[in-house]
């Protein structure tokens, strides 16, 4: 049995145009979808906040059960949906069941928040009962990115929907199957209650209606930093909260008794997976001044050694890039860099959508790749002297996401590690990683902090209520 039919997908009664669903690497129409206008934003709000009354009341046992069926179903349909991931995100194979087997976790991780403590018994002055409750926001917001569509939207929907929410979901329209029929599809199938989750694939006009909709409490945001702006700001002017998981231009610090033969791979994957399109993608590599050269040129041979194509078709290590535009903004930061004296060492040119892996060395604070987010396969190179350098380097710029260290001496790269500010550490491994146990997120430029993942989707998708209870009335002196 298919989940993603073209002619069982559609949200019903939406009032955009039709769009076409494209393949990135050939410009194919795979099917169409219709758009959401602002218009229906203010309908779905008006019927998941009815919907969401009686989840709220639902046992948290027969919640939680939805959730884990969603994760049995993502599994089940494991093949399906990988090809649809490969086709619409651009994403290679390995890529696509990282992002099944990660949705699949983030169900189940949702499914344990159910039956999670709800409140605290409290001592109080006065003769009466004194406790705090986590009860559900109501209606969340959810707007996600096209780069790991489908990880990016179920994060959130899941544990939202887990605490007794509805939910409003707004996948990039670039990849509305993977990033939002696909888990409307497989939370229908699971037995989610109808009304409960709306997608609505739409532009910019469609996010902006859906973080003023009054009735929508919380919103949670996955995308660009300037985006993220704009939305922090008016969520801010409507007083509700704003979840931002932003951008990022992490650096990956390698120390001088660093292993070279073993740091070459993890450094290329922190820049070149899935050509750099993840926030957590590594965009500024120091290297000590030891090893520069070295791994200047071995990180050079390793982006010429790896194959850019089709990833539906081919076996390739990198797929295209999402779309013109993006392709333009990342080979602009790369000409300008070497026009600014940067060494292309490696890559810089592309065949329509597919950039090939690039390496810039002589990078410094002037070179556009290096102070600013790529989002692409672009590996900007910097050599630093001492440990109090390349901390100050690590920790400049506006941005604090991920931050990877690579040393044969963990105690000295946790020592580090503590001198940069940033959300996320991996001692010994490249800046791309994610679990769903694990509380995910930036400062700074980067967001508002670890807002998913584990607990702490339960202060994102609750309010906290203080409740007193006394046997009789109280008195008071008038």
């Amino acid at each position: 049995m298919s989940l993603l039919d073209p002619k069982t997908w559609q949200p019903r009664g939406l009032s955009g145009g039709e769009a076409a669903v494209l393949e990135p690497a050939t410009g194919e129409s795979l099917a169409s979808y219709v758009l959401a206008t602002p218009d229906d934003v203010t309908s779905a709000t008006e019927a998941a906040a009815a919907a969401q009354t009686a989840w709220a009341r639902t046992p948290h046992f027969e919640r939680a059960a939805v959730l884990r069926r969603a994760g049995d179903l993502f599994t089940a349909h494991a093949a399906e949906y990988k090809d649809w991931i490969v086709r619409e995100s651009g994403s290679i194979p390995g890529k696509a069941e990282f992002e099944l087997h990660v949705a699949a976790q983030e169900c189940y991780e949702a499914a344990a928040l159910a039956s999670r403590p709800t409140g605290q018994v409290l001592p109080s002055e006065a003769p009466r009962l004194s406790y705090t409750r986590r009860l559900p926001v109501g209606v969340v917001g959810v707007i996600s990115p096209f780069n790991a569509p489908l990880i990016l939207s179920i994060r959130s929907v899941a544990p939202a929907l887990a605490l007794g929410n509805a939910v409003i979901l707004k996948p990039d329209p670039r990849t509305a199957v993977v990033g939002g029929l696909a888990v409307a599809a497989v939370l229908a199938e699971a037995g989610l209650p109808e009304g409960l989750l709306h997608v609505l694939p739409g532009g910019a006009d469609v996010g902006r209606a859906l973080v003023t909709e009054p009735r929508i409490p919380v919103i949670s945001f996955t995308g660009s930093t300037a985006a993220g702006r704009a939305v922090g700001e008016a969520a801010g002017r409507a007083l509700k909260r704003a979840h931002l998981e932003l951008g990022g231009n992490s650096a990956l610090v390698v120390l001088e008794d660093a292993d070279i033969d073993a740091v070459i791979s993890t450094a290329a994957w922190g820049s070149f997976f899935h050509q750099g399109q993840i926030c957590m993608t590594t965009g500024r590599h120091l290297v000590h001044a030891s090893l520069y050269e070295e791994y200047v040129d071995r990180l050079a041979a390793k982006a010429d050694s790896l194959a850019v194509g089709d990833p539906y078709r081919e076996q390739v290590h990198l797929g295209p890039i999402i779309d013109r535009s993006q392709l333009d903004k990342i080979h602009g930061l790369v000409t300008a860099s070497t026009a600014m004296g940067a060494k292309l060492a490696a890559g810089g040119t592309h065949e329509d959508l597919f950039y090939r892996p690039t390496v810039l060395a002589g990078a410094d604070d002037e070179t556009p790749a290096y102070a600013e987010e790529v989002f692409g396969p672009v590996a900007p190179v910097r050599p630093f002297s001492t440990p109090d350098e390349a901390a100050a380097l690590a920790a400049a710029g506006p941005y604090g996401l991920s931050l990877g260290i690579v040393t044969r001496d963990t105690a000295r790269g946790l020592e580090l590690a503590d001198r940069i500010p940033t959300g996320i550490a991996h001692i010994n491994d490249q800046t791309v990683n994610d679990e769903a146990v694990a509380p995910f997120g930036g400062i700074a430029a980067s967001g508002t902090g670890a807002r998913f993942g584990g607990e702490a989707n339960i202060e994102a998708f609750t309010e906290l209520r203080w409740t007193t209870v006394r046997g009789d009335v109280a008195g008071y002196p008038f």
